[in-house]
């Protein structure tokens, strides 16, 4: 078994068909959730489940889970997937790698006759880029309750369409009711979207957690005057207090590393003239780290820091917190299963802890979850020249076949015909 490797030209060529639906002119992919784009998708990605013999089920909220049985019944299975939506000016890989690498371990376990004791199932959510519809990861929030199946179908577009009605008219409203499918462990294999793996050189990110975050806005208040009469000493210069507690916003990411960040990435300036000393400003906070106590930290101090510059300045300074999402440490057990199998292929490695979300936070509340990154080109995603190495693709789904059969277990009497594979070091 430790010499079964994926066909790495039959994954590739499987990312371009899929690519191929809403194509754009710069070689990206725009496939919204919920359009007819995205279920010309969904109907492809199921006809070649279909092919290979898998039972499909779709739920109420549109998760697809496409299941190969395995000797035992019985026991829940292991799953891996992602999504198949794009952002406005996607790349071909995001999420979409994750679903047919998984199509891919299925599609070799039946070439070479393989059975496993646990059903294996393939799963692509719903909305996870949250690029037409919010909340994002919306499929796979439902699936473990975050929010109500009621708050995701409510949820329109700009266009006034809500997500109920939209799948109901693309085919896609199922009858399972969301987390009644049972999940025995969950493997996501995704590009890194960063430039960490390609920046050290390594081909397998093992990713042991996915960073919290702690989102904010803020606005600072002063009042509008000229910006000739009025002496620097008597302004009430909104700006520029502002750009205080936006430095103190980096500073405290770097007082916390390797994974502290924080990002100011909006910024709105009244009455935002070139000749009037800005009256407010409002911008957005963005803090992330690894762990509680890590992210607990920051916040008290982004806190305490906005409190003393308000009364330092006089300034009234408004800092609230609008969206949290705690740090995820994936399950051990996982973890390990991603690390024997990149081992054991001989892959060059390395820990990676995910700045981004993904569906396998949410999965991740309710079974074992793990994940597998690889590098994808100057650490460019959400972007239409997203792009990776069809070497490193191939790898990240042979140790997802490893660790997915790890977690499985191999049903009595296979035998395996080993294929020949070159390994990329």
């Amino acid at each position: 078994m430790n010499d079964l490797r994926i066909d790495g030209p039959r994954l590739w060529q499987s990312l371009m068909d899929l690519a191929a639906i809403g194509a754009t002119p710069k070689g990206g992919v725009k496939r919204l959730a919920l359009t007819d784009l995205d279920r010309q998708g969904r109907d492809l990605v199921i006809g070649w489940a279909r092919a290979e013999g898998l039972a499909v089920t779709v739920d109420r909220i549109g998760n697809v889970f496409m299941r190969r049985e395995g000797s035992n019944p019985a026991l829940p299975p292991i799953v891996t997937g992602s999504h198949i939506d794009t952002q406005p000016t996607g790349g071909k890989f995001d999420g979409n790698y994750g679903v047919l690498a998984g199509l891919e371990v299925v599609r070799t376990l039946n070439e070479q006759g393989i059975r496993t004791e646990a059903p294996i199932e393939v799963v692509f959510w719903t909305n996870e880029e949250g690029s037409r519809f919010v909340p994002v990861m919306m499929g796979s929030g439902v699936f473990c309750g975050a929010f109500s199946l009621e708050t995701a179908y409510a949820a329109r577009d700009v266009d006034g369409k809500s997500v109920g009605e939209e799948l109901e008219r693309i085919g896609y409203k199922g009858d399972e009711v969301p987390g009644r499918h049972p999940v025995g462990a969950y493997f996501e294999t995704h590009i890194e979207q960063g430039p960490v793996l390609e920046d050290a050189g390594k081909v397998i990110g093992v990713v042991p957690a996915v960073m919290g975050l702690s989102w904010y806005d803020c606005t600072v208040s002063g009042m509008e005057a000229h910006a000739g009469p009025t002496p620097m000493h008597l302004r009430r210069d909104a700006l520029q207090v502002a750009t205080r507690i936006m430095q103190e916003v980096v500073a405290i990411a770097n007082r916390y590393p390797p994974y502290g960040r924080g990002t100011v990435g909006m910024v709105q300036v009244f009455p935002n003239s070139r000749n009037v000393i800005p009256g407010e400003v409002k911008f957005s906070i963005d803090l992330r780290n690894v762990n509680d106590a890590l992210l607990d930290t920051m916040h008290g101090e982004i806190t305490a820091f906005v409190e003393r510059t308000a009364a330092e300045t006089g300034l009234a300074i408004a800092l609230e917190r609008v969206s949290y999402y705690p740090p995820c440490p994936f399950h051990p057990d996982c973890v390990d299963a991603v690390r024997a199998a990149t081992a054991t292929l001989g892959y060059s490695t390395m820990d990676v802890v995910s700045g981004a979300g993904h569906d396998a936070i949410y999965v991740a509340r309710l079974a074992p979850a793990g994940m597998i990154f690889v590098p994808c080109k100057d650490g460019i995603s959400h972007n239409e020249i997203e792009d990776a190495q069809p070497g490193h693709l191939e790898a990240g789904c042979n140790v997802l076949l490893h660790a997915m059969l790890a977690r499985a277990g191999i049903a009595a009497g296979n035998t395996v015909a080993r294929p020949s594979a070159e390994i990329i070091a």
